[in-house]
């Protein structure tokens, strides 16, 4: 069953020239891994240092793979040094349409 991730990160420090590169390289990197489905980045209006990642997967068990695969953990630290902040997740499954 796909499962939506939501990622939430707080941009405290503006470092945007360093960030986006590497929220563009975890995008690229998890577009190649096995049941990845797609991926969408908002940026909050009433809170612009507010960042959400919708990210859908066919499977829970997809998702942890890639969630812990040193590829990713390697660039999700640098993205937390910069933002001095740890990046938040949450799983959710489909329970109606």
């Amino acid at each position: 069953m796909a499962v939506q991730v939501i990622i939430k990160r707080k941009f405290k420090v503006d470092n945007s020239e360093r960030l986006i590169p590497l929220l563009t390289e975890l995008h690229l990197r998890a577009k190649d891994q096995p049941g990845y489905i797609s991926g969408e980045t908002l940026r909050s209006l009433d809170n612009p240092e507010d960042y959400l990642v919708f990210s859908k997967w066919e499977t829970v068990d997809d998702w942890k793979k890639w969630f812990h695969s040193k590829e990713r953990r390697d660039i999700q630290g640098e993205v937390d040094s910069l933002i001095g902040e740890k990046t938040f997740y949450e799983i959710f499954e489909h329970v109606s349409h």
